[in-house]
């Protein structure tokens, strides 16, 4: 059996098939009005865009078993601290803040575990290139 003997597909799917493809044109459309920006323009954008600082899971338990409790202008301050650090090249940092020591993984903005006073009683931090101190 030829292909010609098989019937025409019928206008509907036609339609639905011109339909869907004027929708990707449009999606497409919205989406390459994105690289209309320059490369320099976008890596201004991101680097002027405030980076936030995240908890890991132990850091959470950390704090919460501690009570130490951190309000939105303290994880503003430590992610300047971060931003600091980051710029001096840091990859793993303690941070200094108030009575807390935060050891922090720069190049993934995570506080990886946090320590009041009473916990750092042994005064020894292993695994870190930078401290920054925020006042």
């Amino acid at each position: 059996m030829s292909l010609n003997n098989y019937p025409a597909a019928p206008t509907g799917s036609r339609r639905i098939s011109q339909q869907l493809n004027q929708t990707q044109i449009r999606k497409q459309e919205r989406a390459n009005q994105h690289y209309n920006c320059s490369f320099n323009e976008l890596l201004q954008q991101e680097l002027g865009r405030p980076q936030g600082v995240k908890l890991s899971a132990h850091a959470e338990k950390r704090l919460q078993e501690r009570s130490i409790f951190l309000s939105q202008e303290d994880f503003t301050k430590i992610s300047n601290a971060v931003q600091k650090a980051a710029a001096k090249g840091s990859r793993d940092s303690l941070i200094l803040y108030r009575d807390m020591a935060l050891i922090t993984n720069i190049t993934n903005r995570t506080i990886v575990t946090a320590m009041d006073g009473k916990s750092m009683e042994e005064h020894v931090f292993t695994n870190i290139d930078s401290a920054v101190i925020i006042k």
